[in-house]
């Protein structure tokens, strides 16, 4: 008599509990549903007691996560397999499972009767002399066997149903993604694959088209070819997104790099395809996004914002202003940082140039209740276009503001303190010799810098003196000696003494750490 093939079901969800026992007939296909648990620490007590031969288990789960539970019971019972439920966000916490001996996954979403059935009995082949009632075993969907290698897996079986749906020797990523566009996506996205096969049939050479719906509002296409066909390949998809543009142009197309095997497939789609299509925030309009066809990224400058807005103080705002929009323009040109540390970038800028304005002027606290209406619009610009406008639109509401300061007293005298020694840092300058320059008394200017200034003169002259230092470090022309002399510092222990005060590292740290941003 065959042995029935025992189950045990995890999940906190009563519903999903449920849904599973009633999928199928599992007596009438060789399985029996022996227990189900909310979590790992539950289900832990019931593989003891009921010896199942194979446990099916959700990931996130309270008391006892499915990682843990997969950990644990595989050390205290590896005869027993596991199957894990997953969502589609959760796959790098499944990827973890594996690991641990985890024999295969379903996603929730897509957990259909057929799947399930194909899934259990082939994992109960794997169980040493366990029959299984029903000896068809059936082959994964094509789109499963996608998603398999899109996951960066390779199928256990189905060989010869990709090398039949894909017989040429070169394949493409491309795709879009319809979120701008209001409605429900399926019948959009299946129209604009359908357009796109046609289209390609129109070609003087065999294309096969294959659209894979990965989630969301995304559409995915994967295109086999001969080889020496990318070229013309390329150009009818540029020429269906141009077309397409007319009536949908929120819309970008991303045409990954060729590749030449299915394996190479989940490296595609992660390194290449999504990363393109991530990169249309910084290019809006843009209607095609293709490999190798992108312009040079712009470095991001090193700078210390707090000395930047120290030329506010002096009376240059114009000046300061004029260099904070250089500096967004040249940060919107670096599109291989995320959409939210531009943002935060400018969000940054926005705040200290409130607080610079607050201490210059009264009228400016209006400014720092609209602040926050600027934090909002950057943060929900949906380009990088329309975050620099809000950006340009708050220095110009601010430059006016500032341009209008009535002086403190003394200012005039403060300003031209701090460009002397901007002027002269690499000197050996001291509050005596710039006493005798401005014919004031040592003691008189002490306190007259403190007063008129956020730092005393020798905090002052030494972050302007490690600024620079820090500029000329960014290149190894120089040795770091040479460095602390040309920036007034003649003791280069002292150098050294007062740059990792300031900065955490030493020079030589610094310089290291610069150039290895540098690659």
């Amino acid at each position: 008599m065959r042995e029935v093939c025992r189950i045990l079901i995890v999940d906190d969800e009563l519903l999903v509990r449920q849904g599973i026992k009633h999928h199928l007939d599992w007596e009438q296909q060789g399985f029996r549903i022996v227990g189900e648990a909310a979590n790992g620490q539950e289900a832990l007590r019931l593989v003891e007691q009921l010896s199942p031969h194979i446990v099916i288990t959700d990931i996130v789960m309270p008391v006892m996560d499915g990682e843990e539970f997969t950990r644990v019971l595989k050390a205290r019972y590896p005869q027993v397999e596991v199957i894990v439920l997953s969502s589609f966000g959760e796959f790098e916490y499944v990827r973890s499972t594996f690991q641990s001996g985890v024999a295969d996954y379903i996603l929730k979403p897509k957990l259909e009767t057929e799947e399930l059935l194909q899934v259990l009995q082939r994992t109960a082949r794997k169980i040493p002399g366990l029959s299984l009632q029903e000896a068809e075993r059936g082959s994964l969907p094509l789109d499963r066997l996608l998603e398999r290698l899109i996951d960066g897996y390779e199928p256990e079986e189905g060989d010869e149903q990709l090398a039949s749906a894909f017989p040429y020797d070169r394949f493409l990523l491309t795709g879009t993604d319809v979120g701008p566009i209001a409605g429900e996506p399926e019948g959009v996205l299946a129209g604009l694959a359908g357009g796109l096969e046609s289209q390609l049939h129109e070609l003087p050479f065999q294309v096969r088209s294959h659209p894979i719906y990965t989630g969301g509002r995304q559409l995915l296409i994967l295109l086999n070819y001969p080889g020496s066909h990318q070229a013309e390949l390329i150009d009818a998809v540029c020429g269906y997104a141009r077309l397409k543009a007319e009536a949908m142009p929120e819309t970008t197309w991303a045409i990954g790099g060729e590749f030449a095997e299915l394996s190479g497939l989940g490296k595609a789609y992660r390194d290449d395809w999504q990363k393109l299509l991530g990169f249309r925030f910084y290019f809006p309009g843009k209607i095609v996004l293709q490999a190798n066809v992108l312009p040079p990224v712009t470095a991001l400058p090193v700078f210390d914002m707090k000395e930047l807005l120290s030329g506010i103080k002096r009376g240059q705002a114009e000046n300061v202003f004029a260099r904070l929009k250089e500096l967004a323009a040249v940060a919107a040109g670096n599109y291989l940082q995320t959409p939210f540390e531009f943002k935060s970038f400018l969000g940054n800028a926005v705040f200290h140039v409130t607080l610079a304005a607050l201490e210059l002027h009264r009228e400016a606290k209006e400014l720092d209740g609209l602040k926050y209406a600027y934090f909002k619009a950057i943060d929900e610009a949906r380009d990088a276009t329309g975050a620099l406008q809000v950006f340009h639109a708050f220095l110009d509401e601010v430059e006016p503001l500032i341009a209008a300061r009535v002086p403190l007293p003394g200012d005039g005298n403060m300003k031209l303190l701090l460009d002397y020694i901007d002027e002269h840092y690499g000197e050996p300058l001291t509050l005596s010799s710039l006493s005798r320059h401005f014919h004031f008394n040592p003691s008189y200017l002490s306190s007259y810098f403190s007063t008129h200034n956020d730092e005393g003169f020798s905090e002052y002259l030494n972050r302007i003196r490690i600024t620079k230092a820090m500029e000329l470090l960014c290149s190894d022309g120089l040795s770091i000696s040479e460095i602390g002399s040309r920036v007034g510092y003649s003791d280069p222990s002292y150098f050294t003494k007062v740059f990792k005060k300031q900065t955490g590292l030493s020079p030589r740290e610094f310089r290291r750490q610069q150039l290895a941003k540098r690659g």
